[in-house]
């Protein structure tokens, strides 16, 4: 398999010139594990920057619309739709985020997903960080993409 980011071993952004624009949507998901103290600290309100789930909420979205200044050969794309979630799963001891971005362009949008994931769950992390530095952000993974030439694929 040729890796569509290296021509003859240098990095290069890939010519999406020729490619039809379509609708394109990919969906991602995080996890951030909780301490007991972060827990407390989260459900008891003993936060002073705020309420970590709905900056998290706004990272994952202003992080999306981001991406291509973030990751050095993403393509700036006009994103049509950014919706991220994040929930605290009490019985878990964790908070989980999803975010869904779509656009119609010649490239898809599963950096733009994944990266709304990644910042959201370290906003969450800075905000509860004085309650316990024991947290772990896991799982920073692809659950869907379709659209393109490629498809649709779903995580199993």
């Amino acid at each position: 398999m040729d890796l569509t980011h290296f021509k003859d071993g240098k990095p290069h952004m890939v010519d999406v010139t020729e490619k039809p624009t379509t609708f394109r949507t990919a969906t991602a998901e995080a996890f951030v594990e909780l301490t007991e103290e972060a827990l407390k600290a989260l459900e008891e309100g003993g936060v002073g920057k705020g309420d970590p789930l709905s900056v998290a909420q706004l990272a994952g979205i202003m992080a999306a619309k981001k991406t291509a200044e973030l990751i050095p050969l993403c393509h700036p794309l006009p994103l049509t739709g950014v919706e991220v979630k994040v929930e605290l799963l009490r019985e878990e001891g964790q908070v989980r985020i999803e975010a869904t971005v779509r656009t119609k362009a010649e490239t898809g949008v599963e950096m733009e997903a994944l990266t709304a994931c990644a910042i959201a769950a370290l906003t969450v992390y800075d905000m509860l960080k004085a309650a316990s530095k024991g947290l772990s952000i896991r799982e920073v993974r692809l659950l869907h993409k379709a659209g393109g030439k490629s498809g649709e694929w779903r995580r199993a």
